[in-house]
């Protein structure tokens, strides 16, 4: 049992390390962030998801990357959709919104320091199509260690503070099949990027998302536009 931070978006992913925490017996504290994304209905199925496993504490931080923009996710810009898994992995995609990872790992660490929590639990996954840079384990080890190397916790305190990302190597076809092992409510959780009342089924999210349960044998219970195939 460990008290540990986790990174909650409210989307497939975390809500799935959330939960793999929770059937442990860790205390868990959830940390979701509103930056100003265009699909920020995520943050309601977080804060609903939070209440259904009992977290000690939902924070949700405010925060403006829209200032700064560079993503479809945060800018007036066209969100990629349509393509095929192949066409996935080639690129990143106008989907990156630059350095998130890293800005929203900080602050978790921050406050990991003052709630006591030596473990940062956060969905990333290297075996995605996405492409992002900031969810290979390369990227993982470093921030690893600019913890060790820069938090009170870990330099004067003794703390050993830790990123983990239990899913990193699965791919969707795992995440969703433990997931219904341990009951997770999937249609509570949000996974398009345009953010709309349905799902639009043709975003790589939601197509990355439709892939895993369709693979993994399972029906999505999350609702889409009419004729999406599942």
């Amino acid at each position: 049992m460990a008290k540990a931070v986790v990174l909650f978006s409210g989307g497939l992913d975390s809500t799935t390390v959330l939960a793999m925490s929770h059937a442990q017996g860790d205390e868990l504290c959830a940390l979701t962030f509103d930056y100003g994304q265009r699909h920020r209905r995520e943050i309601t199925s977080a804060e609903r998801l939070a209440r259904y496993y009992g977290v000690v504490e939902h924070k949700v931080l405010h925060l403006d990357l829209g200032q700064i923009g560079g993503s479809s996710l945060t800018a007036n810009m066209p969100l990629p959709e349509g393509r095929d898994l192949g066409e996935m992995s080639h690129q990143i995609p106008s989907t990156y919104v630059p350095f998130r990872n890293s800005i929203l790992l900080s602050l978790a660490v921050a406050y990991a320091e003052v709630a006591g929590a030596d473990v940062i639990l956060a969905g990333m996954n290297s075996l995605d199509y996405s492409g992002y840079p900031d969810c290979r384990p390369a990227y993982l080890d470093a921030f690893n260690q600019l913890v060790s190397l820069g938090s009170k916790a870990c330099v004067e305190d003794g703390r050993q503070i830790v990123v983990r990302a239990p899913l990193l190597y699965w791919d969707k076809v795992r995440i969703v099949q433990e997931g219904m092992r341990l009951g997770v409510p999937y249609e509570q959780t949000w996974s398009c990027y345009r953010g709309e009342e349905l799902a639009c089924g043709v975003c790589d999210s939601c197509q990355l998302r439709l892939k895993g349960f369709r693979e993994a044998g399972f029906h999505d219970p999350l609702p889409y536009r009419e004729n999406i195939q599942r």
